[in-house]
């Protein structure tokens, strides 16, 4: 099992986070259905008003589960997510993606 956390850095503005949110919200249900998937959520910062917290206030952080990271590789062929990258194009900079095991087992 993998995990991965993908910042999705967008334009400035509310407006271009929420759209990104919005065309995620569109296609978690097909995401969830795929085979290998066992999570897929967006995040965003929470407003914790704590000095030691960082903050990306134009990120989007995607927590997913996958069994292996061919199934993740055979997500991002997926005719939905290459649709989603279309959408979301004007409205995100860039992407990085981290892909995680557990370091203790």
């Amino acid at each position: 099992m993998i995990t991965v956390i993908a910042e999705i850095r967008t334009r400035p503005g509310v407006h271009h986070r929420q759209a990104v949110l919005d065309a995620f919200a569109k296609i978690i249900p097909t995401v969830l259905e795929e085979e290998g998937c066992f999570g897929y959520a967006p995040l965003i910062d929470h407003n914790a008003q704590v000095a030691f917290q960082t903050t990306a206030p134009d990120s989007v952080f995607m927590l997913e589960k996958w069994e292996t990271v061919a199934h993740l590789e055979a997500h991002l062929q997926t005719s939905h997510m290459k649709n989603h990258s279309v959408a979301v194009k004007d409205d995100v900079l860039d992407v990085h993606i981290h892909i995680l095991e557990d370091a203790i087992k």
